[in-house]
């Protein structure tokens, strides 16, 4: 079996869909600009910089899950789809990822970005498989909390294992595997993978993608 793994924020999409979510929200007048929009852009810089206390960020990200009806967080979604989503899938990431499906390659987005947010957009790339934070639900409706681990930095590999295993698969069954992503977040499964690629790659991982020789591709040129 052939694995292929892509993160989402700024490697797949030419935008962060967490920190969009928020500005969107904002920008709907669900949040209040004046309370909300620095913190997002805070963690958002924090995100970019390595240092995101993950817990944090999930505290703040989780608020208006909690706080609204699950029905009414749809139909914002759908919007957020339409409005800012859908104009960011680029033509060249919908042929990178049709590459390896023609190759028969097991496709799976895998980000820290939270299940709500990112299953239609899953869906939108055509990718069946998705790995991501989840987001805590009682009877259908959000609770603030995250279920089980974060899909974070060390995380992502943890998960990724349960994943395989999920599935009826051990690392062993992997003949190769590959991993695009941007961030300086993602060295630990970059590292795990056979084939790691930085792909629209932050200046601390283009630098260590320089130095180990591995391939640097953009995207959004």
């Amino acid at each position: 079996m052939k694995l292929a793994l892509f993160d989402l924020d700024n490697t797949l999409l030419p935008m962060d869909s967490d920190h969009g979510w928020s500005q969107f929200l904002i920008d709907l007048g669900v949040l209040d600009r004046a309370v909300f929009e620095a913190r997002n852009d805070q963690f958002y810089a924090d995100y970019k910089a390595g240092t995101l206390d993950i817990h944090a960020f999930l505290d703040f990200q989780f608020q208006p899950l909690k706080n609204n009806p699950r029905k009414t967080l749809d139909a914002w979604h759908a919007q957020y789809m339409e409005k800012v989503i859908g104009p960011n899938i680029r033509p060249s990431a919908i042929r990178l990822i049709e590459q390896h499906q023609n190759a028969g390659d097991v496709c799976v987005i895998i980000t820290a970005t939270n299940s709500f947010i990112t299953t239609p957009i899953a869906q939108a790339f055509g990718i069946e498989h998705l790995i991501a934070t989840e987001p805590e639900a009682m009877d259908g409706e959000f609770t603030g909390k995250v279920s089980g681990l974060p899909c974070f930095r060390e995380g992502k590999v943890t998960r990724l294992n349960q994943w395989l295993q999920s599935q009826g698969w051990q690392w062993s069954d992997v003949t190769a595997s590959t991993f695009y992503s941007d961030s300086i977040n993602d060295l630990p499964l970059l590292e795990q993978v056979s084939h790691p690629v930085a792909a629209n790659p932050d200046p601390t991982l283009a630098k260590i993608a320089q130095t180990r020789q591995w391939p640097i591709i953009e995207l959004f040129v």
